[in-house]
């Protein structure tokens, strides 16, 4: 349904940074940058996901969020560490959520400029 999606960034460096280690740990990676934005995606030149750079930024408010498949329980864990580690801000540690069902281990962050993110997997440990 969807082609591609893009955040605001108030600076391409520090969002930069911080999507390079979420991203890799999922298994995506940057697919084309320039002054003003910043491709994410599988393919060179084919983003599912943009930053482009805006300020201000405003961030959508609670109960908006974007989750990202995860290719294993392992991927969601190193997702949360690795963008902590650079500037993310914990919105709840990996672990099984059972309220949404018995094998949906997720991860949640809050990004540089605001934005809530969650790294998901759902199949068996």
């Amino acid at each position: 349904m969807l082609h591609h999606i893009s955040f605001p960034a108030s600076s391409l460096e520090v969002s930069g940074r911080f999507y390079d280690a979420a991203f890799g740990a999922l298994g995506y990676r940057r697919v084309f940058e320039d002054d003003e934005a910043i491709g994410y995606g599988l393919e060179d030149d084919k983003d599912l996901f943009c930053l482009k750079l805006r300020s201000p930024v405003v961030a959508p408010g609670p109960g908006f969020h974007l989750a990202f498949a995860a290719p294993s329980r392992a991927a969601v864990d190193a997702f949360h560490a690795d963008a902590l580690a650079i500037a993310g801000t914990d919105n709840g540690a990996p672990g099984l959520r059972p309220d949404y069902g018995a094998t949906y281990y997720a991860s949640f962050l809050i990004d540089p400029d605001g934005h809530r993110i969650e790294a998901v997997f759902k199949g068996a440990a």
